[in-house]
């Protein structure tokens, strides 16, 4: 409906510049960025954050970078001069920040929201979980992060959802209309020739691994160092517990301990190479949101894996667990005790991990149903957005107090 040239454009508004060797957040950015690319979009990056040492080159991936700044009448420049055809918006402050620029300069565009995974549901279960109270939903209908993050998926023609938990919960507690809303997990290739994967003689050792600037995984260190690893190298004393992650902070690079058989590596140059090698993945999750990247990635390597609920999470359906679901200390430590030494147990759960990926994230058929959705809203916009009243409201100007703030922050720093 938008064509220009037969060429569409996407826009896609980063929270940060992508880092897939640090984020499974960062993973799953050039993986949407892979299915525009095989649909011939063209392709534009924008961030008001500073790239680092270790952000994806994503110029030599084919695609162009811009600048912009927030709260700056710059970006209606920008985003007019670019007319984008299809604006993705990453994770829900961005959406906040740029959106009504989009709406009022690209009102054809479609608007579409990656939500990574629902932040305000983590930071809800984080909170409980510190002052020791059991979630509920009410605690996180009653958050204003909540508020906010469902106001930003109402404001969108679409929001991508990353968790089946986490569209359950749109849906039946908020009743979310489901037209506004993907479930799109992680999307990897299929697993065809498992015959590549280390076998259970060859593989030694447990790991984890998990970035340090996410709370949920500092939390998962120290449940490991603490509560399990003491009790699980008592029965397994000639292994070793490997720990990897990106930005890990000092008190957790301080765990290093090479008498206990609790190493602290840091940063994966390569998380296939570390994960393919070990034996099990270990995943204490005790709060936090979305799907875990880490399990994918175990999955994937073709390693069993012992997790808790949370951990699970939204990843398997009514399919058979990677290895071990635990919440409890004791249990978890039995059930890594099993994986680890029972062989038959060990490549039953390897199986199911392969079915799992095939079943549930194979990226052609996830990739076909999100383009799929995108055409359809295009010939039909304007249908949608009617329909969507509340996103109509949302919209209006009695409501979007974020506008006329950024409007005022802007004048402010004129002045």
């Amino acid at each position: 409906m938008y064509l220009k040239n037969n060429t569409q454009t996407l826009l896609v508004i980063a929270l940060v510049w992508p880092e897939p060797a640090s984020t499974a957040a960062g993973v799953r950015m050039l993986q949407l960025l892979e299915v525009f690319k095989k649909k011939g979009y063209s392709i534009t990056i924008a961030s008001a954050a500073s790239k680092s040492d270790f952000s994806a080159d994503v110029v030599s991936l084919g695609y162009q970078t811009a600048d912009i700044k927030m709260n700056d009448g710059s970006f209606d420049v920008f985003v007019a001069e670019l007319k984008p055809d299809v604006v993705l918006f990453d994770r829900f402050l961005t959406e906040e920040q740029f959106g009504w620029r989009v709406a009022e300069n690209c009102p054809n565009a479609l608007r579409i929201l990656d939500t990574e995974d629902l932040h305000s549901l983590r930071h809800v279960r984080e909170q409980c979980f510190k002052k020791d109270i059991l979630f509920t939903t009410d605690a996180w209908l009653a958050d204003d992060k909540t508020k906010r993050e469902i106001a930003s998926m109402y404001r969108c023609d679409l929001s991508l959802i990353i968790s089946s938990y986490e569209l359950e919960l749109l849906t039946g507690v908020i009743k979310i209309d489901k037209s506004l809303l993907l479930l799109l997990p992680f999307m990897v290739d299929e697993i065809r020739n498992e015959t590549n994967w280390k076998t259970f003689e060859e593989r030694k050792d447990f790991i984890f691994i998990g970035g340090g600037k996410h709370a949920p995984n500092i939390d998962a260190i120290k449940c490991l160092k603490t509560d399990i690893w003491p009790l699980l190298h008592k029965q397994l004393p000639n292994a070793k517990l490997h720990v990897y992650g990106a930005y890990l902070p000092q008190q957790i690079l301080e765990m290093n301990n090479h008498a206990a058989g609790f190493l602290v590596h840091g940063r994966a140059e390569n998380v296939d190479d570390v994960m393919s090698t070990a034996k099990v993945c270990l995943a204490p999750i005790r709060f936090g949101a979305g799907i875990k990247g880490k399990l994918i990635s175990a999955m994937q390597n073709g390693t069993p894996s012992v997790t808790t609920t949370i951990g699970a999470e939204g990843m398997h359906g009514i399919l058979d667990w990677n290895g071990y679901i635990e919440n409890d200390h004791t249990t978890f430590v039995a059930a890594a005790v099993r994986l680890y030494t029972l062989k038959d147990t060990w490549q039953q759960s390897q199986d199911q991990g392969k079915t799992l990926i095939n079943t549930l994230y194979v990226k052609t058929s996830l990739e076909r149903v999100f383009l799929e959705k995108i055409a359809n809203l295009q010939q039909s916009i304007t249908t949608h957005r009617t329909q969507n009243f509340t996103g109509a409201l949302l919209q209006h100007q009695t409501m979007t107090a974020t506008k006329f703030m950024g409007k005022w922050i802007e004048e402010k720093n004129r002045g």
